[in-house]
């Protein structure tokens, strides 16, 4: 996982808290992650994350970030 600096790895804001993308490890806000849950490949993200977990895979590195996000 990537280290946390006070600022969301995508968009630059200082959030209070934050979480680690489904598409990636960046650690997003709020708003980004609103966005990302709204993005039609997030689904597919979050099961292929899953997928490498249930298989021992605790540092997957998520299947990449859509260009549109």
């Amino acid at each position: 996982m990537r280290e946390w600096h006070g600022h969301c790895h995508r968009c630059g804001d200082k959030p209070f808290s934050y979480t680690m993308s489904r598409f990636n490890t960046e650690l997003i806000c709020g708003p980004c992650e609103t966005k990302e849950l709204a993005h039609p490949d997030y689904q597919r993200a979050a099961d292929v994350e899953l997928a490498a977990v249930k298989r021992g895979d605790m540092n997957f590195p998520g299947i990449g970030k859509p260009k549109d996000l």
